[in-house]
């Protein structure tokens, strides 16, 4: 039993390195097959997790492993901050002034043709009116246009102490 619940923390650390290594742009916007893909991932995973055990006890072994490392994660991001940038990201400014920041877009593998789609799902037609654009950690695209007064959208968190 031992062995499955290393096996777990084994893909479980794989695949939080896989969905870093992919990007935040692109899991942010999942297509039908990557979802099936990622499904028909984790029957593999699976298979490697238990070994072919079907018994109910590894299956929930393997997954109470990932669930516990998950609570531990989270415990260990709410106790020490400066695990957040490596374990969730942390926002990149793409825009300033009206300019698409090339260099942070090419960093998170982001084309110009992805921003300025985000911006037309928001309402925006020209980049040149968006003063700032952030790729927050989730993936999706954060615009500040000039017209906006600073009264909408969520407060700055609290500085850590």
């Amino acid at each position: 039993m031992m062995e499955i619940v290393v096996r777990a923390a084994v893909v479980w650390l794989f695949l939080w390195v896989i969905t870093r290594a992919v990007g935040r742009a692109t899991l942010g916007e999942l297509s039908t097959f990557q979802l099936i893909l990622f499904v028909t991932m984790g029957d593999m995973v699976q298979q490697g997790v238990t070994q072919q055990d079907y018994s109910v006890t590894g299956a929930l072994l393997a997954v109470s492993t990932f669930a516990v490392i998950t609570v531990a994660v989270s415990y260990a991001n709410q106790r020490w901050r400066p695990l957040l940038p490596i374990t969730h990201g942390v926002p990149i400014i793409v825009v300033r002034n009206g300019q698409p920041d090339l260099k942070a877009l090419n960093g998170e593998r982001m084309s110009v043709n992805d921003l300025f789609a985000a911006a037309r799902e928001q309402g925006i037609r020209r980049i040149a009116d968006v003063e700032l654009a952030v790729l927050e950690a989730n993936g999706k695209v954060s615009f500040f246009t000039e017209s906006d007064d600073g009264s909408s959208g969520a407060p700055d968190p609290p500085e850590a102490g």
